[in-house]
Parts: structure tokens; sequence; C-alpha cells
């Protein structure tokens, strides 16, 4: 009896969704064929035909008047038997007596319980398929979600949790192409500590590592959000500074340099920094690994003037910047 109840409201259900793709196959097989067909033929076909061919235009009419016929009569038959199908759900909606022809055994009775299993198996296909669909996006969401996670897992650094030298190389090529082709400036600034070898040997790897966490923490404090910074390995740094000329990635640099020195770490050591600074385009260099070398040998000229201190790359800058050791 229930299942009596639902038949009208299943078939009334199905014949609206008949009635809807009916729509779409009239729009889809008629009217926007016929829509393309009159551009094509009124803005390409038409213009390249030689008006004084008779036999041409003749033949061009009688092919889109066919084609025309053809396609309306299709389009008719499609609509006749939607609206035959729409109009029989319907009616079964709107009398329920209707659904008791399915327990004759004649051929209506067979007929109609044939509409009716056809209904049903539409209705339960369409919930099976939003159900899918649910499922899929969900899954798909879930998806999304886990590779972010995993995506910045591989490019941060487990100690300091700043970015690891893999992201810091990839961030520099873009960089180095985006200079290319805007002529943006950039600089690279490398920074390595000193004495921090003693820090560890004498107070072991963990008090190293929170020697490392510290100074990353002051490396995000101090630095602007658009720029990369980074743990390149051991106890140096590399920062990349977006849209900075050399004179500005000096400036961060001695920054960073002096708050460093004058730092409280908990084991009371003291800790400096030297750091080495290259730029585009004020360093003529190629390619991201040239600008890199620049600033790594930068580096190491602060370490041999005397460590604590900031150098700039010398294939343009011969001076080191000043840096008074506190």
């Amino acid at each position: 009896m229930a299942a009596m109840r639902e038949s009208p409201v299943v078939a009334a259900r199905a014949g609206k969704r008949v009635r809807q793709k009916v729509l779409w196959a009239l729009a889809l097989s008629s009217v926007l064929p016929l829509l393309v067909l009159a551009y094509v033929v009124h803005g390409y076909v038409v213009p390249a035909l030689d008006p004084s061919d008779r036999v041409q235009f003749v033949g061009l009419q009688a092919l889109v008047f066919f084609t025309l016929v053809a396609m309306i009569a299709g389009g008719w038959i499609i609509w006749s038997v939607g609206r035959t199908v729409a109009r029989m759900a319907d009616l079964m909606a709107r009398d329920p007596s209707m659904t008791h022809l399915s327990t004759r055994t004649d051929e209506v009775g067979a007929l109609m319980t044939s509409f009716s299993k056809m209904f049903e198996t539409i209705e339960r296909q369409a919930n099976e398929i939003n159900s899918f669909a649910m499922r899929l996006d969900a899954a798909y969401k879930e998806l999304e979600t886990t590779n972010a996670r995993l995506k910045e897992t591989s490019f941060k650094d487990e100690v300091t949790g700043l970015y690891n030298r893999r992201f810091f190389t990839i961030r520099l090529e873009e960089e180095i192409s985006r200079h290319r082709r805007f002529n943006h400036p950039v600089s690279v600034v490398l920074l390595d500590l000193d004495g921090f070898k003693q820090v560890n040997d004498e107070l072991g790897h963990a008090i190293g590592d929170e020697t490392l966490r510290d100074v990353a923490q002051i490396l995000m404090k101090h630095s602007r959000g658009i720029n990369v910074v980074s743990r390149y390995g051991g106890d140096e740094f590399a920062i990349l500074l977006v849209e900075t000329s050399k004179a500005g990635a000096r400036l961060y640099a001695d920054r960073i340099r002096e708050v460093i020195a004058r730092h409280a770490f908990t084991h009371s050591k003291r800790v400096t920094a030297s750091l080495g600074v290259a730029s585009l385009p004020e360093d003529d260099v190629a390619t991201a690994e040239d600008l890199f070398k620049l600033a790594d040998e930068a580096l190491y000229t602060a370490k041999r003037r005397g460590k604590n201190q900031v150098a700039a790359s010398e294939s343009t800058e011969k001076k080191t910047w000043n840096a008074a050791t506190s």
C-alpha cells in the first residue's frame, strides 16, 4: 500500500525530469545547431560565393532548406515522445487510480507496469548518482587537504619550522624568471652563525637546536611576509628578499646582524652572525645558481674579515658594509 501511495509522487518527479531532458535535447540538437548554421552561412559562406553563379546560390538554399526541415522534424519527434511520456506521468500523479492499472494482466497492465518500473529506476539511479557525487566531492576535498599538508611538510625544516633548502631553491628560480621578464630587483642574503659549533660541542645538540630556533624567530620577526626565510643547512640560513635592491638587502642584513649580536640566548653564550649579500640587477649573473654563489662568496669574505659582519658580493661591490663588533 505504501508503494502505491508513493507511486504518484515518483511518477510526477520522473515526468518533470523527462520534460527537462526533452527541452535540453531540443536545444542541443535543433535550436543551437540552427543558430550555428545560420551564422556560418550568412557570415562565411554567402560572402564567399560568386553573385553571378546562380547554381551555387540555388544549391546552397536547397541544402539549407532540407537541413532545416530534417532538424525541425527530428526536434518535433523528440518533443512528441517527451510530451507523451510527461503527460502520462502527470496523469498518474493526478489520478491515483491509474496506479492500479499495473495490477491488470492485459497489455495495458503490462505497459503501466513497465512505465512504473522505469520511473522507479530513474528515481533510484538519480539518488545513487547524487550520493556518489557527494562522496566524490568529499573525497576530493579530503585529498586536497592531505596534499596541502604533505606539500607544506615537505617544504618545512623540522627543527626551526622555516622553509627548507628545497623550497628556497624553487622560489629563487621563480624570482630570477620574474626578474628576467619584468626587471624587478631580487636579493639573496646568506647567514652563518659565529660560535655555534662551540655551543653544540659544549652544551649538546638540544641546546644547539634551541639556538637555531631563536635565530629563526629573529629572522621571521624582522622579515616581510613576501620574503622567503629558510634554513639552508646546519647553522646556515638563506633569505630571499623579493623586490629588494642591494642597498635594501645590506640594510636588512646589518639589522639582523645587530639583533642577533644583542640577543640574550638561554645558554648565555655569545653567538653572532656573518652575512653575505648578492642582488639583481646590480650583480651581472644569468642564473639562480650564480647569484647564490656570489652571496656565498660574500659570506666567506665576511668570515675572513673578522666575522660578525655583512659583506656584499664582490662582482660589483668591493667594500664591506661597516659593522662594528659589539
